[in-house]
C-alpha cells in the first residue's frame, strides 16, 4: 500500500469513529439543520434534476432531504452499485417505498425491475456526494471504492457538486490523487462553505 493510500485510510478511519460518537440525538438535529441549508441552497432551487443518495451508519440522515427533492417537484436520481461493473448506475426514482430496497450494508438501493435507468448523466444539475471527510477548498475523501470519482470523470456537462457532512468532517487536508474529484461546496450543520472562494 502506498504512503498515500495508507494515510487515507488512517484518515477514513479517524473520521468514521468520530462520527460515530456523535449521539444519535445530536446526529439527527445536524442532520435536519443542514438539510435546511441544503434546500435553501441557490444551486439546489435552479436545478430540476437532482442527484441524491440514501445515507448508512452515522452519516449525516439524507432521508428528509431526499423526500423534500420530490416534494417539490424536482427529477430525483440515485445510485445503484453494480456488482458486474463495479461501478454506479444511476436511476429515476419517485416513489421512496416502492422502488428502494435495502441492500449490501443496510443502504437502500434502486429496485432495478422497478426504475428507469438514467442513460444520460449530463441531465443531472445538482449532485449531493457522501464522503468520510472533506476540506474547505473541496478535496473529499470516501469511503475508498472510488466510485463517485469513475461516475463524474463520466460526465461532460458537471453538475454542481455539493456534499452534506458534520462540521467535525471539515479538516484540513487530504492526501490527494489526480483522480480525485473536488466539491464545490460542502454543508455542516453550522455553515456553507463556498470552495472555490
Amino acid at each position: 500500500m502506498s504512503n498515500l493510500a495508507s494515510n487515507k485510510t488512517l484518515l477514513r478511519k479517524r473520521l468514521i469513529t468520530l462520527r460515530e460518537q456523535l449521539s444519535p440525538e445530536v446526529r439527527a438535529a445536524h442532520s435536519m439543520a443542514i438539510t435546511e441549508r441544503l434546500l435553501q441552497h441557490s444551486e439546489y432551487k435552479h436545478a430540476n434534476v437532482v442527484l441524491g443518495y440514501m445515507s448508512f451508519g452515522a452519516e449525516f440522515d439524507s432521508g428528509t432531504w431526499v423526500k423534500q427533492v420530490l416534494a417539490d417537484g424536482k427529477r430525483l436520481v440515485l445510485p445503484k452499485v453494480n456488482r458486474q461493473t463495479n461501478l454506479l448506475d444511476l436511476y429515476w426514482v419517485n416513489d421512496l417505498a416502492s422502488q428502494l430496497a435495502a441492500v449490501l450494508w443496510g443502504i437502500s438501493e434502486p429496485v432495478v425491475e422497478r426504475c428507469e435507468r438514467l442513460n444520460k448523466l449530463n441531465e443531472v444539475e445538482f449532485a449531493l456526494l457522501p464522503g468520510v471527510a472533506f476540506t474547505r477548498s473541496g478535496a473529499r475523501l470516501g469511503y475508498g471504492g472510488g466510485f463517485y470519482d469513475k461516475l463524474l470523470s463520466e460526465i461532460e456537462y458537471c453538475p454542481t457538486l455539493v456534499a452534506a457532512a458534520f462540521g467535525l468532517q471539515v479538516v484540513e487536508d487530504i492526501p490527494q490523487e489526480a483522480t480525485d474529484v473536488k466539491v464545490e461546496w460542502v454543508v455542516t450543520e453550522q455553515e456553507v462553505v463556498d470552495c472555490s472562494a
